[in-house]
């Protein structure tokens, strides 16, 4: 078993384009366990970086920290998923595709980062969890301006208020106590 703590550069696309991402080259801290098990070397690591993006809400920028976890089992290339030699291996056993290969002694970290980091991400970054987002009429940042509003006229009924502003008081007046006057018949 061997400890190894590294910081790389992030590699090109390490996340949600356009949403949120670990930019490329800024630093990413690994910290890995190597095992040698019978099969070919587990490799359990935790990986640091901060990701940049905006608020789904807000469209305001958004950097936060994150912490991935990840294990993968690398196989030692002349070997079954019991440790045993291929050639001593059923003919007609199937290759495993979950195992990755060890190539000349090395593996390739990289893919197991990327998914590990992607699948860390908020699929939907917010700036602060209580954020109230943009005014779907006007666009206004609605965290800036909490009172903000727009007086809705549902254009179903416009005609009857522009009826009701062309009517003087008088006849507002008039027309309510006979619409009173047929409710209470109705109700004998």
């Amino acid at each position: 078993m061997q400890r190894i703590s590294r910081t790389v550069d992030a590699p090109r696309d390490l996340g949600i384009a356009g949403v949120i991402a670990v930019p490329e080259g800024a630093p990413v801290e690994i910290e890995l366990r190597l095992e040698s098990v019978m099969e070919g070397v587990l490799v359990t690591g935790t990986a640091r970086a901060s990701a940049e993006g905006e608020c789904v809400r807000c469209l305001e920028p958004v950097e936060l920290e994150l912490d991935a976890d990840f294990q993968e089992m690398f196989s030692y290339p002349d070997s079954d998923d019991r440790g045993r030699s291929k050639a001593a291996a059923d003919d007609e056993a199937e290759d495993d595709e979950d195992m990755i290969p060890l190539e000349d002694g090395m593996f390739d970290l990289e893919p197991v980062l990327r998914d590990a980091v992607v699948l860390a991400l908020p699929m939907q970054p917010v700036c602060r969890e209580d954020c109230e987002g943009l005014c779907s009429e006007c666009g206004i940042n609605l965290n800036e301006n909490p009172d903000h509003h727009h007086d809705a006229v549902d254009i179903r009924w416009a005609a009857l208020q522009g009826l009701a502003g062309s009517l003087g008081t008088d006849e507002k007046d008039n027309m309510s106590d006979a619409a009173s006057g047929v409710d209470e018949k109705q109700e004998k």
